[in-house]
C-alpha cells in the first residue's frame, strides 16, 4: 500500500455469457438457444472514468444526429438500446467500429477469468455423487469468479471503488463485497502482507457509467472469441488486455492458463494440444 498519500483505484466489473447450467426441470441447457457455453467475468481498471463517459456521450450524440442512423430501431430512444448506452450486442457494426476506435484512444487495463460451463457441470455432478443434498446455484459460480479475478488486485492502493453492472433482480452488493473481502484476506495470508484498504462496492447501469459501457465491449469481444472462435475484435483490444485466465484449460497445469502480452490468446493457442510456455 502507498505511503504518505492516499491512492484510489477504480474498477468496473461485468460478465459475458451466463452462469446457467440447468433449465426449469433440471435439464442441462448449456449451449442451447439463449444459454452460453462459457461464463466470463471481466474487470476494467480505469482511472479517467469521467473522461471516458464524456467521450461516449459525445459519440452517441454525434451518431444519433447522423441521418444515416435515422431509422435504425436500436438508435430510437423507445428501444432503450444504443440511444441510452453503447452495448456491443445491440449496436450496429458501424457503431461498434466507432466505439472500438474510441477505446483505443484511452488508457485502460482489462482482466478476465473464463469458465467452460461443461467443466463446471462435471464438478457439479462429481460433487452430487458425494453429497446428494448439494444444489448448484448461479450466484456461487459468480462469487467464486469474483474471488479468483480479484485475488491479486486489492493490496496496492488505499481505497478501491468497485462498480458492478446492475443485473441481478435482488441487491447483491453485500455478497459481492464479502467475496472481495475474502479475496483480499486470502492474498494477505498467502503473501504475508497486511492490507486494510477500503472496499467500496456499488451497482450501476451502463447509461450511468462509461466504464461499464467500455468493459462490455471487452467482454463481448472475448465472448465472441470463445463461443465462435472469432478473433478480430479481441485482436483490436489486445493492447489494453493485461490478463485472461482460462480456468478450465488444464492441459498443462491444474490452475489453467494465463494469457498475457507475452502469451497472447489466439485460436491456435486454444486448439494446440501442447501450447508453448
Amino acid at each position: 500500500m502507498s505511503e504518505g498519500r492516499n491512492t484510489s483505484r477504480y474498477y468496473f466489473v461485468d460478465e459475458a455469457g451466463d452462469p446457467n447450467l440447468f433449465g426449469s426441470r433440471g435439464k442441462v441447457i448449456i449451449g442451447t438457444e439463449g444459454c452460453s457455453q462459457y461464463f466470463i467475468l471481466g474487470m476494467l481498471d480505469l482511472h479517467d472514468e469521467p473522461g471516458v463517459t464524456s467521450a461516449f456521450n459525445e459519440l452517441r450524440i454525434r451518431l444519433l444526429a447522423d441521418p444515416y442512423f435515422k431509422k435504425v430501431p436500436s438508435m430510437q430512444p423507445a428501444a432503450r438500446k444504443t440511444a441510452l448506452a453503447f452495448h456491443a450486442k445491440d449496436d450496429l457494426p458501424e457503431v461498434r467500429r466507432e466505439v472500438f476506435s474510441l477505446l483505443k484512444n484511452h488508457t485502460m487495463r482489462f482482466l478476465a477469468v473464463v469458465r467452460n460451463k461443461h467443466k463446471v457441470l462435471e464438478y457439479v455432478r462429481q460433487r452430487n455423487e458425494h453429497d446428494q443434498a448439494y444444489r448448484y446455484k448461479d450466484h456461487d459460480l459468480y462469487d467464486y469468479m469474483v474471488r479468483v479475478l480479484f485475488k491479486n488486485l486489492l493490496h496496492k492502493d488505499d481505497q478501491y471503488e468497485i462498480c458492478f453492472s446492475k443485473r441481478w433482480k435482488q441487491d447483491r452488493t453485500e455478497a459481492l463485497k464479502q467475496a472481495l473481502e475474502t479475496a483480499r484476506q486470502r492474498f494477505s495470508q498467502q503473501a504475508g502482507i497486511i492490507t486494510t484498504p477500503a472496499l467500496n462496492v456499488f451497482p450501476k447501469t451502463p447509461p450511468e457509467s462509461g466504464g461499464l459501457q467500455a468493459v462490455d465491449y471487452f467482454l463481448w469481444s472475448l465472448q465472441r472469441f470463445y463461443e465462435r472462435k472469432e478473433d478480430r475484435f479481441l485482436e483490436l483490444l489486445w493492447p489494453s488486455i493485461k490478463l485472461v485466465h482460462d480456468l478450465d484449460d488444464t492441459r498443462q497445469t491444474s490452475y489453467g492458463v494465463y494469457y498475457t502480452h507475452k502469451r497472447p490468446l489466439t485460436v491456435a493457442a486454444l486448439n494446440n494440444d501442447t501450447p508453448g510456455i
